[in-house]
Formats: structure tokens, C-alpha cells, sequence
């Protein structure tokens, strides 16, 4: 008997056509893989699942979950059944949480609310599910609130709310996106372990085709609200029979053509001696105060960097990577001159940025620009897209006029695939993959030498993700940019850097070209990350002969 079934799903958000005829099931014990771009209607599919749909909306079909009719279900019924029954991991968990309450607070409320268990109860059941998705007590008390935990540890949170009561459905919706490699294969190993103790059925919606073929025993492919194909996951994607599976399974792997000799890294230790480096960073260092022990105890000092040192060339891409919580994005503010070391010192072009002032800065700030993670957070949602690009042109030494300024900003558009004509649209109006563009834009318009990329892919989908590498790639070659990508995702760094830097508690523990490392790792946490990391291919054959020992 199924545990879920969707026959012939259509939905209509103000008339406008969204899902059109979806048919899925899932038996229980079983995982479903949910794979498609941006907009496919992948997570629409699930909010009808969980009936928390928005204003406007009309759905008509049939969602069958454990023989109840979820379409026809009033609200009092669905809030028993979410948080117990039918669990849901959301993909931005920031606006998952509440943030005025404690973590311990939040998953002891739904623990609470739907067994009645008393306060210690449900705290000492929430401590337990928090212990097991990686928040240990002595490191994560329960009276931590979101702010103050990485994006990484924000998501076990809510993963924490969504397993506590042990579902019967959990629908997990890119529920690894803001994870390092070792991170997600713990959450992975979690779920599969929940779903074989419990029966649990779970949908698992993803852009990772790695991460779908590694835990799916089936796969539907949605595009345009629709399902291209369904069926089992090894088969699906080896044999790539519909042509959109087989565009998302070569974005997965694709890998941009350059022009610069692989050879080439600019590794100081095997050439290229007489470069003078962009970018040096001489043993620099970065503590925290850290929290207070006791009423009357000293706070402990927290070192999120730790003598670190290297150097970039110009022209040059290089990958630092390493687990969440590492000191990647403490190092990059540094290097950014948003944040002082506590010891050691960072050159740009030979000049020390310690120590100048704001207005001393600013031509240094001219050549480095920044590129972040969420395209859409960092703009202002007011401002129309000329604006936004021309925002570091107050960096420059002769202010422009309003004549010059939209001509650069045409010229910033032209340059990353934009038609100029877009400088007059909102943020809202664009994709997550056109907004990233708009990111970068603005991020080159004053012609830097150095862009620091912090995750500038990872919340972007396998074909869109695709395209801005090239656009990376590209502008490498045509204005001899060079790149810090701070990334935990190894599969972007292989495809566009000449280096990679692994970084492990605050220290630089490995460096060398990227194809040596990511084969041959040496260090410890090298080795964790590439032996976590999802690969399509590698995940597809290990599926393919379980299935054949299976008979």
C-alpha cells in the first residue's frame, strides 16, 4: 500500500498555471527523488502535500497520504498531522526559525504541542534529536538562538524539528544546499538511517543529481510543472532516455573550457617565481572574545584563524575550501577589509590594508570586489538594477556622470549576458541565475583585480549553476580577473580553479593544483572532503550493482 499518492495534480496560483497532471507515489520505507530546476514546481509539489499553500491558489486532483484525502482535509486536521505525521525540512532555514526563541524552545514546542509530554520531556527528547543531527550539548546548548549558528548548523535545527516525532512522510527540500560535504553526508546517513528504522517514506527534492542517485530508489524529472519521466533511480539516470535528464545530468559535470595551460597554477613552489603576487596574506590571525564560564569566569578566547598564510596571482582562481565553521568566510572578510586581523598583515598590490583608514581604503576597495551567496539578499528590492551595478562607482576618484554611469552599467550588463535594457527592471523580476549575473556585474563594474565568491553557485540549480561557472571562466580569460572562491562544494572547485586551499580549524592545511588535490589528497580533512563528496557517476554505478547483487 502506498503511503502517498498524487494522481493527476493540477494547481493554479491567480489563474496562472503551475503544476499541470503530477502523479506520484511513495510506498513506505521508501525514498522518492524530486529533481528539476528553479521553478520546475518542485516545492509547490510538496506545499500541496503539506497544504500550506499561498493566497490564490487552486489545486484540484487527488493527495492521498495514509488513506486521508489531504485536498478535502480542513486545517484543524492538517495541524495534527504536520510536525507528526508529515514533517517537512524547508530549504532556507532562516526563515524557517523563529528568532526570538531558543533552538531548544523550537523543537520542544512541536514535541509539546503533539504529545502533550511535560517541559523536561520534551527537552531532554529535543536534546537527544539535536545530539544525533551533529549539535552536541557541550558545543549547541539549548539556549542558543539562530543568530547565533551558521547557516549549516541553522539547517540541522530545523532538520532536528522535522525528525523529532518520527514522521511517517518527511519531505526534505534541498535540505543539504547550505551543508559542507562531510556535513551533508552525515544529514544523508541520517535520513537513510530514519527511513530504515522507522519505514519512513520521504521525498527528497534536490538539484544535486549526485546527492538524489546516492539516496533515491526512484526519481521523477519535473520541468515546467510537469514529470518528463519517472521511474527507477539507477536506470533513469544511466540511460538519460528523455533529453531534459540528459541536460541535467551533463550541467552536473560540466566543466568550462579555458584557455590558461592546466600547468599554469602559479604555485610559488613550482614556478612562476618572478610573478609579484596580487593578493599576500603573512601569518595572519583572528580571535574572538568568546562566551563567559560561570558568572565570574574570563571569556575564553576563540581563534577562528590561525596563522594563516599565501598568496595570490594575478590572474589566477583558486579554491579555499573546507567544513562550515572552518574560518573560510572570517578569513575572506579579512582579506575584504570588513573585519581586522588580531596578528599578522594582508597586502593588496604590495600595499598593507591594516591599519588605513575608511577614506584610505577606498582604492583598495576599488580593486576588490565581493560576489555572496544569496544574490537576492544582498540587493535592495527597491532599487531598480542601474542603481545596484553602479553602487561601487562611489569608489572611484572622479564621480561619474548619470550619462557615463549607465553607460558602464550597460557595458557591466553586456559583459556578464544582460540585455542593457534590464537596468531599468527590479531584482524580483529576474531568476535566482539572472540575479547572480546582476551580482556579478555590479561586482566588475569598477574593473578589480581580485573578486572574492563566497558559495556564488551553490544556491543555484545544475544548468544555471552551469552557465555562471562559465560566465566566471570567461571573465577570468577576457579581463584577467583573479578569484577567491570560498566553496565546500568540490565539484565547482575542480571546474573552474587552478588551486585549492583546504582549510581545517582556522589553519591552511593543504594547497596545490586542484586536480592533484582533489585526486590525491594528503591532509586529513582533504581526504574527508573528497571521499564525502557526491559524484554522479561514481553513485550511479555503485546503485547499478546493488540492483544487479539484489537479482
Amino acid at each position: 500500500m502506498n503511503l502517498l499518492e498524487i494522481e493527476n495534480l493540477s494547481l493554479t496560483i491567480a489563474g496562472h498555471p503551475v503544476l499541470k497532471d503530477i502523479d506520484l507515489e511513495i510506498r513506505p520505507g521508501e525514498v522518492l527523488g524530486l529533481v528539476g530546476e528553479s521553478g520546475s514546481g518542485k516545492s509547490m509539489t510538496a506545499l500541496s502535500v503539506m497544504q500550506l499553500l499561498p493566497e490564490l491558489a487552486h489545486a484540484k486532483g487527488r493527495v492521498t497520504f495514509d488513506g486521508i484525502d489531504i485536498l478535502a482535509a480542513p486545517e484543524e486536521a492538517m495541524c495534527r498531522l504536520r510536525g507528526d505525521d508529515l514533517g517537512m525540512v524547508f530549504q532556507e532555514p532562516m526563515t524557517a526559525l523563529n528568532p526570538v526563541k531558543t533552538i531548544g524552545e523550537q523543537v520542544a514546542e512541536g514535541i509539546r504541542w503533539h504529545t502533550g509530554a511535560s517541559r523536561p520531556d520534551a527537552e531532554a527528547r529535543a536534546r537527544a534529536i539535536l545530539d544525533r543531527v551533529g549539535l552536541p550539548e557541550a558545543r549547541f546548548p539549548l539556549s542558543r538562538f539562530p543568530h547565533e549558528l551558521s547557516g549549516g548548523q541553522r539547517q540541522r535545527v530545523v532538520i532536528a524539528i522535522a525528525c523529532a516525532l518520527k514522521p511517517k512522510l518527511l519531505i526534505a527540500d534541498e535540505p543539504t544546499t547550505a551543508l559542507d560535504v562531510v556535513l551533508q553526508a552525515q544529514i544523508l546517513d541520517l535520513l537513510r538511517d530514519l527511513v530504515e528504522e522507522s519505514r519512513m517514506g520521504l521525498l527528497l527534492i534536490s538539484h544535486d543529481l549526485a546527492v538524489v542517485a546516492e539516496m533515491a530508489d526512484r526519481v521523477s524529472v519535473m520541468r515546467h510543472g510537469e514529470v518528463m519521466e519517472s521511474g527507477p533511480t539507477a536506470r533513469i539516470l544511466s540511460e538519460r532516455n528523455h533529453p531534459y535528464t540528459r541536460q541535467l545530468a551533463e550541467a552536473s559535470t560540466h566543466v568550462p573550457a579555458r584557455a590558461r595551460p592546466p600547468e599554469d597554477t602559479g604555485n610559488e613552489e613550482t614556478g612562476n617565481k618572478e610573478r609579484v603576487p596580487l593578493l599576500t596574506v603573512s601569518n595572519v590571525t583572528r580571535d574572538y572574545p568568546g562566551r563567559r564560564r560561570g558568572l565570574f569566569g574570563k571569556p575564553e578566547p576563540f581563534r577562528a584563524v590561525d596563522n594563516v598564510s599565501f598568496s595570490l596571482l594575478p590572474g589566477h582562481a583558486v579554491a579555499l575550501v573546507g567544513r562550515s565553521g572552518c574560518g573560510k568566510s572570517t578569513l575572506a572578510r579579512m582579506i575584504l577589509a570588513l573585519d581586522r586581523p588580531t596578528a599578522g598583515e594582508i597586502r593588496l598590490d604590495g600595499e598593507p590594508l591594516s591599519g588605513k583608514s575608511e577614506h584610505e581604503l577606498r582604492q583598495a576597495r576599488r580593486n576588490m570586489q565581493v560576489v555572496f551567496q544569496d544574490p537576492y539578499g544582498s540587493f535592495n528590492p527597491r532599487h531598480q538594477v542601474e542603481r545596484l551595478v553602479a553602487e561601487p562607482l562611489h569608489l572611484l576618484d572622479r564621480k561619474p556622470s548619470a550619462t557615463e554611469r549607465r553607460e558602464q552599467v550597460a557595458e557591466a550588463l553586456r559583459s556578464v549576458g544582460l540585455d542593457p535594457a534590464d537596468m531599468h527592471k527590479y531584482p524580483h523580476e529576474f531568476s535566482g541565475g539572472q540575479r547572480q549575473r546582476i551580482s556579478i556585474a555590479r561586482a566588475i563594474i569598477t574593473r578589480p583585480k581580485l573578486i572574492v565568491a563566497d558559495e556564488p553557485v551553490s544556491a543555484l540549480d545544475v544548468s544555471i549553476r552551469a552557465q555562471v561557472i562559465d560566465l566566471f571562466a570567461d571573465l577570468n580569460q577576457r579581463l584577467d580577473l583573479t578569484y577567491l572562491f570560498i566553496t565546500h562544494d568540490l565539484t565547482v572547485a575542480r571546474a573552474i580553479t587552478d588551486e585549492v586551499m583546504v582549510m581545517d580549524e582556522g589553519r591552511i592545511v593543504e594547497r596545490g593544483p586542484t586536480a592533484d588535490v582533489l585526486a590525491r589528497p594528503g591532509s586529513e580533512a582533504a581526504k574527508a572532503l573528497v571521499s564525502a563528496a557526491p559524484d554522479l557517476e561514481r553513485a550511479i554505478t555503485a546503485r547499478l550493482a546493488r540492483e544487479n547483487a539484489q537479482g
